[in-house]
């Protein structure tokens, strides 16, 4: 509870916005075109992937899963939080008024951390198996690589939606953030807000990071193979390209997307002295840039499944032909030849 002396659940704080100003920044048009545009950009990635896990390799099949587990988890995000949103700006309701207990606030923030952390983990994991799967290609049997594959996007799913819950058990706390259409973690200086926010901003910084380098090394693992000594036998395969490309693509768009918010929050709540007084107010300008940075970390949601669409071999060769016109490769692994028999 907030020391402002109101009957109401822990997560009001103190605001000084009014209604017309809220209706100049709260669009429902714009929060409306921008969900129905990110869920049929994600069912469109949807039916693609369903006719491209129609045969392949056991590789193929493993990164599709996840590819699958990433645009079904953005597809939900979108449709969870901009049901709220979307509902909220339309009407303009009175968050006071409508959800008094704050369980409403609390659903919110859990769903905001658990698909925000989500496509990061993905990534992170996407990266760990190419990486694997580039690097040391026997070290794995291949006949369990798609339910492993599976347990790794449920294991992901748990552990984001496990550290979600943490504010409702007493580790942070989830409030109405400006402009009053949404939830998130607390900007303020008590520990267990600090704590859950550098917690928040350090593992998803984490998950970028570890895709940075994991990617990294399995990009130069496939150009030393199409430029070494043994170019000619052993080149990647078409589908391995076109996989890092896509994953290269991933990475970099949460990367533009995710880490000046994953920054500001470290940055804000690390801050002496605090962002946040002691009864719960922000400035107005740290309302303000928390706003956009949500706003551009969003788009991530948006730009994932156009990623998968755009880098495919059938896209790609159509902007550079060339590409086409290369001799089939066979595998990054080591093809055993067989001699001529005599007869």
């Amino acid at each position: 509870m907030w020391p402002n002396g109101s009957a109401l659940g822990p997560c009001f704080r103190p605001t000084n916005i009014t209604p017309e100003e809220r209706r100049l920044i709260a669009s429902p048009w714009f929060a409306a075109s921008f969900c129905l545009v990110g869920l049929a950009s994600n069912l469109l990635a949807l039916s693609v992937l369903a006719g491209a896990r129609q045969g392949g390799s056991h590789a193929r099949s493993s990164f599709l899963t996840f590819l699958c587990g990433l645009v079904l988890t953005d597809f939900a995000g979108l449709l969870v939080t901009g049901a709220i949103v979307v509902a909220q700006h339309a009407v303009l309701f009175d968050w006071r008024a409508v959800d008094p207990g704050c369980r409403l606030c609390q659903f919110m923030g859990v769903v905001m951390v658990f698909f925000g952390l989500c496509p990061l983990w993905l990534g992170a994991a996407m990266a760990s198996e190419r990486y694997l799967g580039i690097t040391r290609p026997f070290s794995r049997p291949a006949a369990a690589s798609g339910r492993r594959a599976w347990a790794t996007v449920g294991l992901v799913w748990a552990s984001a939606l496990a550290l979600g819950l943490l504010p409702l058990l007493g580790v942070g706390r989830y409030t109405v953030q400006y402009p009053g259409s949404w939830c998130f973690l607390t900007l303020g200086a008590q520990p267990g807000d600090v704590a859950f926010g550098l917690l928040f901003s350090l593992l998803g910084g984490l998950s970028v990071g570890l895709s940075f380098l994991l990617n990294t090394i399995s990009v130069a693992a496939l150009c030393h193979v199409y430029h070494g000594q043994e170019a000619a036998q052993q080149r990647p395969r078409d589908c391995e390209v076109e996989m890092m490309a896509q994953l290269t693509g991933i990475m970099v768009v949460a990367t533009i997307c995710w880490m000046p918010l994953l920054v500001f929050i470290a940055q804000t709540v690390l801050r002496s002295p605090p962002a946040m007084s002691p009864t719960g107010q922000l400035s107005r300008a740290t309302e303000q840039r928390l706003l956009i940075y949500l706003r551009v970390a969003t788009w991530n949601q948006i730009l994932d499944p156009w990623v998968y669409i755009l880098f495919r071999r059938a896209v790609i060769r159509r902007l550079h032909p060339r590409l086409g016109a290369r001799p089939r490769s066979l595998s990054l692994q080591p093809q055993l030849t067989q001699r001529p028999t005599v007869q």
